[in-house]
């Protein structure tokens, strides 16, 4: 029996898979030449600790989890962290001549000989224990932390700039500062270090921006802003010159704003990343959107629909014609479900074009094109064109203005498939705001089929999940609106648990949430059918339409009743809700 067998077997004895699946991903794993490991985690069958208890049973090795641990230099540095890295392996405790390893593969014996040779010329006992991927990756963290290398390159940067300006005139500071942004390593090292560690932490976006005296770093991350780096005030125009020098930006162009764009290969990964620029008093701001191109689309159950908006949408994603949209403000997370639904259409017989701004997901088999609005190449004139490019389904990023609205109707009418995203702050308010751009009702009720309202709320974080007491006024609102939901419905999403029964959670923080209790984000959605009541109400001229009145016509969950729902199943917290959608 293989170790893939093994690992397979002990999880079809604890229940989590059945033969005919174990056998799926011995196929799955020989097709894609993946490990069998990488398949189960993909598939969340088992999380990446419980997973790395099932090798180290399997291996006969001790379990190890180093999540919150610090580790001692003179354990961390007993292997080099070029070793470290090269072998995916890390000592993390030392005692004495007694050493404890960890490592992810025990078969990945070239590993195994490079500690022993590293042990063996400095004379220490070696003891193997087995860690996850996500303990290796903590502990990768701490050979050097932001702020060491950070005040590194600060300090190799100081006695750089001092020797240029003892040999230098005056006249010839600028000159200096171009040489020193575009060739200087402190410099280069310090962006660098920025931009991987914003990988590292998951962040969406990274804010420099000039603050009284000092440049300050912040990295949004599950929505949220938060202060990673404070650095001198000198340092800040090298930083965003540097930056600009990559994004192809002016460098002498401080007096407005620009825009740019960077594209990067981090640990066998490509980044791209959007740059803008803003003139603030005296200096500039930067911020840059980090778009993973390599990452894989999730599923709409991954996103986070659930119940009937999962049913509906499923259902209408197959229509052959007619108008699809997903509305909410920005940073809602509309283009990652317009991809998703992209990905259940992608099928060898159906000719899918996209027009986007920027392109964030790559998507094998999809005409994928991007917008440049600078050249006259908008969403309106590429929707024109791709009216001649025999296509079944289009996907339009954003519908701006009366001009795309009109040639998304016309293209829905005339037989395609059109998806596409509007900024409204609910589902209803869909219908108020194509009317606005002058859009027909009559035109609306032969076209659109189906409307996606979403907000994103964070995640409680499965590792320090702990079960939480909510106040008294908080329950007595969750439980109205249970209430209000219709009793077979409640009772399927609950899991038939009595209001008595329910448990809430809340993340108490911990090393791999950065401490806030929080890690990932779903979907918090409203989702209703352009049904036959519907269409009739859009040619009799109705363009206001209330919750009521689509409850009325078929069974509709709204943001408050999907939210709260998430928080009884113990997804997300009911402050995270509140925040969320009274913002």
């Amino acid at each position: 029996m293989t170790r893939d067998d093994e690992i397979l077997a002990a999880l079809a004895g604890e229940k989590k898979i059945n033969s005919d699946q174990a056998a799926e991903i011995l196929s799955a794993a020989k097709f894609t030449g993946k490990p069998v490991g990488e398949i189960i985690l993909e598939r969340k069958i088992a999380s990446d600790e419980d997973l790395a208890k099932l090798k180290a049973g399997i291996f006969k090795l001790p379990y190890a989890d180093l999540a919150g641990r610090e580790i001692g230099e003179s354990a961390l540095n007993t292997i080099p962290a070029e070793v470290a890295k090269n072998y995916r392996i890390v000592c993390f405790e030392r005692q004495g001549r007694e050493i404890d390893v960890g490592m992810i593969d025990p078969d990945n014996f070239k590993a195994i000989e490079a500690v022993d040779f590293l042990a063996k010329g400095a004379g220490l006992n070696v003891h193997y224990h087995l860690i996850s991927e996500a303990s290796m990756a903590l502990a990768m963290k701490q050979y050097d932390t932001t702020s060491k290398e950070i005040n590194k390159a600060l300090k190799t940067r100081e006695e750089f700039v001092s020797s240029a300006s003892g040999k230098k005139s005056e006249e010839k500071d600028k000159a200096v500062k171009i040489e020193e942004v575009t060739k200087s390593a402190p410099v280069v090292k310090i962006v660098s270090v920025v931009i991987r560690h914003a990988i590292e932490g998951r962040a969406s976006d990274i804010h420099i921006e000039p603050v009284g005296r000092e440049s300050r770093v912040r990295y949004r991350i599950d929505g949220v802003l938060h202060t990673s780096l404070i650095l001198p005030l000198d340092v800040h125009d090298s930083i965003v010159a540097r930056i600009k020098v990559l994004a192809n930006m002016k460098l002498d162009e401080t007096r407005i704003p620009q825009d740019g764009r960077i594209r990067l290969t981090i640990d066998d990964k490509d980044y791209d990343f959007r740059v803008s620029t803003l003139p603030l008093l005296g200096r500039e701001k930067v911020v840059m959107r980090i778009l993973d191109v390599s990452r894989q689309v999730p599923n709409l159950e991954e996103l986070g629909f659930q119940g009937a908006a999962l049913e509906l949408t499923k259902k209408n994603v197959t229509n052959a014609n007619g108008l699809l949209l997903v509305t909410g403000p920005t940073g809602s997370g509309k283009s990652t479900t317009l991809f998703s639904l992209i990905s259940n259409l992608n099928k060898e017989g159906i000719n899918i074009s996209t027009l986007e701004d920027p392109i964030e997901y790559m998507i094998k088999g999809v005409n994928q094109s991007q917008v440049k609005p600078e050249i006259g190449y908008t969403f309106a004139t590429g929707l024109r064109h791709f009216l001649r490019q025999d296509p079944d389904v289009i996907m339009v990023g954003e519908i701006r203005d009366t001009e795309t609205a009109e040639l998304a109707i016309h293209a829905a009418l005339t037989g395609h498939f059109v998806l596409s995203t509007l900024h409204t702050n609910d589902a209803v308010g869909a219908i108020t705001r194509l009317v606005d751009m002058k859009v027909e009702p009559f035109l609306l009720s032969s076209t659109l089929r189906l409307i996606i309202a979403q907000r994103l709320v964070r995640k409680i974080c499965p590792y320090c999940r702990v079960e939480a007491k909510l106040p008294s006024d908080f329950l007595a609102d969750l439980m109205a609106a249970l209430d209000s939901l219709p009793p077979e419905y409640r009772r399927a999403q609950l899991k038939d648990a009595k209001a008595d029964k329910l448990v809430f959670f809340k993340g108490k923080g911990c090393p791999r949430c950065g401490n806030s209790g929080y890690a990932g984000r779903l979907a918090v959605t409203e989702v209703f059918e352009v049904n036959e009541q519907i269409r009739n109400m859009l040619v009799e001229g109705k363009t206001v339409f209330t919750n009521e009145e689509i409850s009325r016509t078929q069974l509709f969950i709204t943001f408050k009743q999907d939210g709260y729902l998430k928080v009884a199943q113990g997804q997300t917290t009911i402050e995270e809700v509140i925040s969320v959608l009274s913002a």
